[in-house]
């Protein structure tokens, strides 16, 4: 197999926080944005596929990963992660991208789009949503709840329940659960996959976690959806109960003339289910719109 070379580097945003990032191959620029928690192996089929023909760009959200070392807790928003977004563009010397977000990845990239259009050439939204998931999220209103109870009990002994997060996370019980729940396509998505996830969720800092879990649920993007004036493609799993089909049809509806593919079978991650044909309509999108 081809290896393509990755440039990797941090930059200083406007806060001071490190951001680290990934760049490989060169032609058109495709930014990859994941979701809350979750870490570049989500994106790694598509980033193996266009890095051969664009200039692929991932990158760590503030506080994960390799991004750590927030400056201050005040800057756990969506709009510094914005910024950030703006920051790498600066820093990268790029006057225009696609942009592709999944789950969480969806509400920065719109949140990037209010503050910086000029940005974007098009933009591809993966499970994502414009507005609060969590309430109905598996057809139940027990997440919200269940959040809230976890952070005041973590608040009142961070260090037992620091330990309790990575065991109850980072365990195969919990991976089939996170896959029967929607998550996860267990007869598509290799196990590693999974694993990786749940490795990547388990170390998560749970300072960090919890302020942007709460921009999550309180962000509302409607409005900026009405906005959007590039080419726009929304990408539905058909069995995604984490973020349902009606927070895609939402988006299809928000955003004119955009384009929306429900995946038969597919998961909350779409893109980990059914690579091939995913990067196979995502290329179809791109050449379309040039």
């Amino acid at each position: 197999m081809e290896s393509i070379a990755k440039q990797s580097g941090t930059f200083k945003s406007f806060d001071g926080t490190p951001i680290y990032y990934e760049v490989r191959g060169e032609g058109e620029p495709l930014v990859f944005i994941y979701g809350i928690a979750c870490l570049a192996n989500h994106w790694h089929y598509q980033i193996d596929h266009f890095s051969k023909n664009y200039q692929t760009i991932i990158f760590d959200l503030r506080g994960h990963h390799k991004s750590s070392g927030v400056s201050s807790a005040a800057n756990l928003n969506l709009e510094s992660m914005a910024k950030d977004v703006q920051g790498l563009m600066d820093h990268l010397g790029l006057k225009k991208a696609w942009f592709l977000g999944h789950s969480f990845g969806v509400p920065i990239i719109l949140k990037s789009y209010d503050l910086a259009p000029d940005l974007f050439k098009g933009m591809v939204f993966i499970n994502g949503f414009a507005k609060n998931p969590i309430k109905g999220m598996f057809g139940l209103d027990v997440v919200e709840p269940f959040f809230y109870y976890i952070k005041g009990q973590y608040e009142n002994a961070p260090e037992i329940w620091s330990q309790l997060w990575k065991m109850l996370v980072y365990n195969p019980v919990s991976m089939r659960l996170a896959a029967l729940a929607g998550g996860f396509n267990m007869k598509l998505t290799h196990f590693k996959d999974i694993e990786v996830y749940a490795r990547g969720v388990a170390q998560m800092d749970l300072r960090v976690f919890f302020p942007l879990f709460e921009e999550l649920m309180s962000f509302n993007g409607e409005e900026i959806c009405k906005k959007i004036e590039v080419p726009t493609l929304i990408i539905s799993g058909e069995n995604d109960h984490v973020t349902p089909k009606k927070f895609q049809y939402e988006l299809r509806n928000s955003i004119k003339g955009s384009e929306y593919i429900e995946v038969p079978y597919g998961s909350h991650c779409t893109q980990l289910d059914f690579p091939d044909y995913i990067n196979l309509k995502l290329e179809k999108f791109f050449r379309g719109k040039n």
